[in-house]
């Protein structure tokens, strides 16, 4: 079957009583046992995690000891998982991070691209950026200081058959619960390995993050989710960024109940940490089939939330404008409207 026939009807964007556009996508949503709670789509169509894969990729900083060696803070952990907006924050944090390994940025192998936050992109017009306004900065110098940590060379650390990918690419497997050498991968836009999972096994992956299972991890691996989780919900602007963000917006609405953290082409994910409504944490993961980012795919992740009960009214109507949209002509007068239409089973 094709994606199209495997995908389901999320969002709809009418004008007038007609409908002119629709968005398909995948959703999944896992407990840390791997029990399915509910879905929508073909849950085991394989896509790449894209930046979804963060928090796994900076498990072996954490539990190699590199982390602790090198001093680094919470703060700078929550930048290393993150797909920062390259405010100053973040790209004076790492800069910072670069220095405190004996490194700088021309060691970063991220490439360049306008900073995400418009703000500081116009302000720094077309040939302003550098590699420090990467959103993937953070996530090459922990990968940098995992390399120095372990005396590896540093001049290839991005390709796939360096040690430190091939450690990466072992914990996204455990995670998946699939075997390393089954697993797809590509390259990255930053030049590092992405991997490829079905949308059931990253849900499963995020809960297992917020809730590894007793027994089933190491304790330098349990710990390591723990610290990277605590990171996640203590500096959610280092994650995301102060304006515009909506992983950043929904860590600091939901109070430490869940982290959020969204991947390119199209995905989002989220841990749900173990609570008395859903005892075992939550994984969810969210695939807008046309590869969305921006139009529809926060929307369709907030109504999952709100039919989750993961949201209250007063958080949902902090949201109120992005769970949906009018479509506008240009005159600013509205003439029809972008909205979720689906429901989990």
């Amino acid at each position: 079957m094709s994606m199209m026939e495997d995908a389901a009807v999320l969002v709809e964007v009418t004008r007038g009583d007609i409908v002119e556009s629709r968005h398909r996508g995948m959703i999944a949503v896992v407990t840390g046992q791997g029990d399915v709670i509910a879905r929508l789509g073909d849950i085991e169509f394989v896509t790449f995690l894209r930046s979804s894969a963060k928090p796994f990729q900076a498990i072996p900083l954490v539990a190699s000891g590199a982390f602790a060696h090198f001093g680094l803070s919470q703060r700078e952990l929550a930048l290393i998982v993150g797909s920062h907006s390259g405010q100053s924050i973040h790209t004076e944090a790492v800069s910072g991070l670069l220095a405190r390994i004996g490194l700088d940025a021309s060691a970063l192998k991220c490439g360049i691209h306008p900073p995400l936050d418009r703000e500081t992109a116009d302000r720094l017009g077309p040939e302003g950026a550098t590699v420090l306004h990467n959103n993937c900065s953070g996530k090459h110098a922990g990968m940098l200081a995992l390399c120095r940590f372990l005396g590896h060379d540093l001049t290839n650390y991005d390709h796939p058959d360096h040690p430190v990918q091939r450690q990466i690419s072992k914990y996204v497997a455990q995670f998946a619960a699939i075997e390393p050498e089954a697993m797809a991968t590509g390259e990255d836009g930053c030049g590092v390995p992405t991997f490829a999972v079905t949308i059931r096994q990253m849900a499963l992956m995020y809960a297992r993050l917020v809730a590894p299972l007793d027994g089933e991890w190491e304790k330098p691996v349990v710990d390591a989710c723990a610290q990277i989780v605590k990171a996640m919900l203590a500096f959610p602007e280092m994650v995301g960024g102060t304006r515009g963000r909506l992983d950043t917006e929904l860590m600091n609405l939901a109070r430490g109940r869940l982290i959020a953290k969204l991947g390119a082409e199209g995905v989002y994910t989220v841990g749900v940490r173990p609570d008395e409504q859903y005892p075992h944490g939550l994984g969810i993961a969210v695939k807008i089939e046309d590869g969305d980012d921006r139009r529809v795919r926060g929307m369709v992740l907030i109504e999952v939330l709100r039919q989750l009960d993961l949201l209250d009214e007063a958080q949902l109507a902090a949201l109120e404008g992005q769970r949906h949209r009018p479509v506008k002509n240009h005159r600013g007068e509205t003439v029809g409207h972008i909205r979720p239409v689906f429901r989990l089973y």
